[in-house]
């Protein structure tokens, strides 16, 4: 039974009409049927779960034993590209040039194994943001993709040779998309990316024998996953281009809830399933967001909390790779998000680091990671290439999660000023980026500081965890020891207009910068404002319209 195509609304974004078109409109609207109802029933388990933390300081805990973490099972064999070792690059593909660089080869000729063609953390969640991504998705996946940056002067192509595999990451379950309704109501957001993706992208890989992939964002529960898996199941049914594809999945493990069902999300995505991803920098903030109303979890400066040295935080990242080991699932570790510099000895330090990060994440078990930049590319690829080639294997002690409990403690470090100064830059230098139609830009914190610091590739996920912390030190007036000072509304506010007035010194004088930049303050405060009120709404889930009245608002604090 056909379903009327005309239910579907869109705004007139560019490009859109052609996406638009009434056999993906039906496709659209059948998905919402089949699964919207289900998006708000696992949201109020999310919101719910939030609440007994916050109010109550139940925190989550792990499912009771059901099949998923008794039985002997194991996903299904996952393919030989995705067990390869090495390197995933990670990156906007609405924005052309970034994704078109992300998919050639870097400094020393090669390519990233694979690429995290991104509309999540490092998109720009506008409808636009999204309609340039399915665009450019097919045609990358077509090898048609080119650029011409006028302005610069500079054409991008894609170069010959083998591309990496395609790694979609659409917003998640979370947000909704206001551009795009059904039934004049905003469809949810991971329908329509993910329907865009395989109605596209998704078939043009399925005609070239290739097999597609997902990366499925801020999960929580396993219900969740069992949604996804719905959804593909409903996609192939619809779509008898994908009834033979391959299309597998791996979980980012980005929130506290997941990372005691992670065994559980493997099993209910069933024959998608594929792997686990560890993350870091959503999952300090979705911890930070569990414990905030509690005085006893106020953590030190988040620049200082390292996974390898953090023992609880280790051991999360260890049970994930025991979980994949036990289910034949691949492990894929975190971000290195150093960016290169015309300072040699700035790359020489971030190579330095990046490179022991990665051994250590290798020698855990994973077996890739991302990186932020082609330049880093090898200096990431070489330690996951050079173990697993080297013949070593996980030990069996490695493969039992039982060996690494899941314990959230505060981390050992200080609480300092400067550290909360780092957040405030950090914060208004993103929130620029975000107003001027970016998900990701290149932010030195200690910009201007003695020593060497890279700038690094921050996107909505350093946004989300500097908010956090600030936010925490302001409801529980963490102390600076010290420096004698409590974090208070009023501190934090002359640290964000001090940092500013440095910012707006440092950048060339232009009126419509410096206002961007001041509306990023305006927008920096009422997220904050909002974190300290227990609201931890996304800024992904505002509109344009609203973030410019927040700006013309008087400042939240």
């Amino acid at each position: 039974m056909a379903v009327d195509a005309t239910r579907v609304r869109f705004a007139p974004v560019e490009g859109a009409a052609l996406l638009f078109t009434p056999a993906f409109c039906e496709y659209l609207a059948r998905l919402h049927d089949a699964l919207g109802a289900r998006v708000l029933e696992l949201r109020a388990r999310r919101a719910e779960g939030l609440r007994r933390a916050l109010r109550e300081h139940v925190m989550p805990g792990h499912p009771p034993p059901s099949a998923a973490t008794t039985g002997d099972w194991r996903v299904p064999p996952v393919p030989d590209e995705l067990r390869r070792p090495g390197i995933e690059i990670s990156g906007p593909c609405s924005i052309t040039s970034m994704f078109i660089n992300a998919l050639n080869p870097g400094p020393e000729g090669e390519r990233a194994e694979g690429d995290l063609d991104d509309d999540e953390d490092s998109g720009g969640h506008r409808l636009v943001d999204t309609v340039r991504a399915t665009h450019n998705r097919l045609a990358a996946v077509n090898r048609e993709l080119a650029f011409e940056d006028r302005e610069r002067g500079r054409s991008y192509r894609i170069a010959p040779g083998e591309l990496p595999f395609f790694m979609h990451r659409e917003r998640g379950l979370h947000l909704d998309e206001p551009d795009v309704t059904i039934d004049g109501k905003p469809v949810n957001a991971a329908i329509l990316g993910t329907a865009l993706t395989l109605f596209y992208a998704g078939r043009a890989q399925a005609d070239r024998g290739q097999s597609i992939y997902f990366y499925l964002p801020k999960l929580e529960h396993a219900p969740e996953a069992r949604w996804y898996r719905d959804l593909f199941d409903r996609s192939r049914e619809l779509l008898p281009a994908l009834r033979r594809a391959t299309i597998r999945a791996i979980v980012l493990v980005e929130s506290l809830p997941c990372v005691y069902e992670m065994d559980e999300m493997l099993w209910e995505l069933g024959p998608y399933a594929a792997g686990l991803n560890a993350a870091r920098w959503d999952l300090k903030a979705s911890i930070f967001e569990f414990v905030m109303a509690d005085p006893t979890q106020v953590w030190p400066d988040r620049f200082g909390v390292d996974i390898k040295t953090t023992p609880f935080l280790a051991n999360i990242f260890r049970r994930l790779v025991a979980i994949c080991l036990k289910r034949g699932a691949v492990p894929i570790g975190g971000m290195a998000t150093a960016l290169p510099s015309n300072d040699l000895e700035v790359n020489r330090v971030a190579g330095e680091t990046i490179r022991k990060d990665k051994e250590w994440e290798a020698a855990q078990g994973f077996i890739r990671a991302w990186v932020a930049h082609i330049f880093h590319m090898k200096t990431a690829a070489d330690p996951f290439r050079k173990l697993i080639g080297s013949g070593w294997t996980p030990t069996p002690e490695m493969a039992k999660p039982e060996t690494y409990p899941v314990k959230i403690e505060v981390p050992a470090g200080a609480v300092t000023v400067e550290g909360t100064r780092r957040n405030a830059r950090m914060l208004i230098e993103y929130v620029e980026g975000w107003l001027n139609g970016r998900g990701a830009k290149g932010i030195d914190s200690l910009e201007g500081k003695p020593g060497v610091h890279p700038a690094l590739m921050e996107d909505l996920a350093t946004g989300r965890m500097s908010v956090a912390q600030i936010a925490q030190r302001i409801r529980h007036r963490a102390r600076d020891g010290q420096a004698g000072v409590a974090h208070d509304f009023a501190l934090v506010k002359k640290l964000l207009r001090e940092e500013l007035e440095d910012i707006l010194s440092r950048r060339p004088k232009h009126a419509e910068v410096e206002t961007r930049y001041r509306q990023a303050m305006r927008v920096g405060l009422r997220w904050i404002k909002n974190y300290t009120e227990l609201n931890f709404r996304s800024l992904g889930s505002y509109t344009r319209a609203e973030l410019d009245a927040i700006a013309r608002a008087p400042d939240a604090f």
